[in-house]
Order: C-alpha cells, then sequence, then structure tokens
C-alpha cells in the first residue's frame, strides 16, 4: 500500500511546531501561529504573514492578517465549507481591514501571507500572497513550492535571472503583490488532493528561506521533528545571516502514523 493510501485510510497525528526570531532588526514584524480547529479533530490553519511599513504598521499588518486568520477559521465547517474559500476569505479580508487601519502617519502598513489549511481527510489547501513561502516535502524531497509574487521571480520566470542569483539581486525584496496595497493582492491557490505518512508542509518568510536550498529544508524537516527541525531552520539562517538578517518566521505540519 502507498504511503497516501496508508494515511487516507489509517489514523495519522498532525505535529505541528512554529518558530519566530526578531534577526538583526529593531523590531519583529513577522507574526506565525497554528491554529487546531476548535471543534474538529485533525483539521488545523498555519499562518505566516510579514508585515512592512515603519515602527509599528508592519507588526499591525501582520497581526491583522493572524486575526483575521482565526475569525475565518473559527466559522469554517469542514464537511460543509470550501476550503479554497476560507483561505480567499482570509486574504481579502485582512487586506481590507489593514487598508482600513493604515490611519498613522508612518509607511503604510502592508504584509504578506502564507497559510495552510488541511483537513481531516488528509487533504489540503495553501495560499498565498507576496513572497513568504509554502514548501511540500515528502521525507526529505520537494514536490512543490509558491512562486513569490516579487520582481526577481519574474525575472526567474522569464529566464533573465537564475533562482541562485535571484537571491543576491539588489531587488530582490520588490513585491509585485501583498496585502494592503491599493490594488488587490493575488490569491494564488493549489490543492494537496492527498498528504501521505511523512508529509511535511511548511510555511515561512523570507527571512527564513533566502538562506537555504529546498534540499537543505528537505533534509532537516525529514531528519528532525517539527520543532527541533524548526529551531535548527532559525539557528542556521541567524548564522548565515552574519548579523545582518530579516526577521524570520516558520511554521511546520508533519503527517505522521498513530502509533
Amino acid at each position: 500500500m502507498s504511503p497516501t493510501a496508508q494515511a487516507a485510510s489509517l489514523a495519522f497525528r498532525l505535529t505541528a511546531a512554529t518558530g519566530l526570531h526578531k534577526g538583526d532588526r529593531a523590531y519583529q514584524q513577522d507574526q506565525v501561529e497554528v491554529i487546531t480547529h476548535p471543534r474538529v479533530k485533525g483539521c488545523a490553519l498555519a499562518i505566516v504573514a510579514d508585515g512592512m511599513g515603519g515602527k509599528s504598521g508592519g507588526r499591525k499588518a501582520a497581526d491583522q492578517v493572524l486575526l483575521t486568520g482565526r475569525q475565518v477559521f473559527e466559522r469554517y465547517v469542514p464537511q460543509q465549507d470550501e476550503a479554497s474559500e476560507l483561505l480567499r476569505q482570509l486574504v481579502m479580508e485582512a487586506h481590507l481591514m489593514i487598508k482600513l487601519t493604515a490611519i498613522t502617519a508612518e509607511e503604510e502598513p502592508h504584509s504578506t501571507v502564507a497559510a495552510i489549511l488541511v483537513n481531516p481527510g488528509l487533504d489540503a489547501w495553501v495560499v498565498h500572497a507576496g513572497d513568504s513561502r509554502v514548501y511540500h516535502f515528502r521525507g526529505a524531497d520537494m514536490l512543490r513550492r509558491t512562486s513569490d509574487h516579487s520582481f526577481v521571480q519574474r525575472l526567474v520566470d522569464e529566464g533573465k535571472l537564475t533562482e541562485e542569483a535571484a537571491n543576491t539581486h539588489p531587488q530582490s525584496n520588490l513585491l509585485t503583490g501583498c496585502l494592503g496595497t491599493q490594488a488587490d493582492p493575488p490569491v494564488t491557490l493549489w490543492p494537496i488532493d492527498q498528504l501521505a505518512f511523512g508529509d511535511t508542509l511548511l510555511a515561512c518568510s523570507d527571512g527564513l528561506w533566502h538562506y537555504f536550498t529546498p534540499k537543505e529544508i528537505g533534509a532537516i524537516v525529514h531528519a528532525l521533528p517539527p520543532r527541533e527541525a524548526s529551531e535548527m531552520l532559525i539557528s542556521k539562517a541567524r548564522q548565515r545571516a552574519r548579523g545582518g538578517g530579516d526577521n524570520l518566521s516558520v511554521a511546520l505540519l508533519r503527517v505522521d502514523p498513530l502509533k
């Protein structure tokens, strides 16, 4: 029996962990949370939000993403509601609220979002806007990751820049879409029909993924339980930043058999 068929037919354990670090910035504008459904076992929502905009504006924007996530997840009924619609609501409602709360004299608050919704049947949905990413690993192998809404990702897609060169490009932090801007954010959704035992879903901000290849991340999440993996990823990112690191955040969800 394949791992996917096993996961579909047997009881599973969903293990989660989060990590958050201020990096070398003066303020923490990232936010991260894994929320378990209040009424449905085996249902969880993981959210990473990378806020931007002055001393407090970015943090307020990221806080709003998490608050909206909690509110829409509270209303969610897995057997009745569409997971994709919940994630669409999360992005668009948070976007609207960030725009409505942009009343200070600081730089306008914006935020990225990367979110993962896992249902009790082990189907899942991913949404993102901006350059916070979601990775799907099976064991140590990456099956897929989100594609950044950024200037350099557009250059990579057009064949004008390599993935390696994109990391060091002077405009690597220039986004083509996020929450809180005048234009509506991109709502890029993709479904995962069936998770398998040994699968890990990882959401993180650019302050973390910037320092790793997918192969390195896969090796760490495969070798270590989620808590230790999140600690290892943050520790290594901090070392590699050499005193110039951004805020960094990570959320991991791993599927294992219930022993």
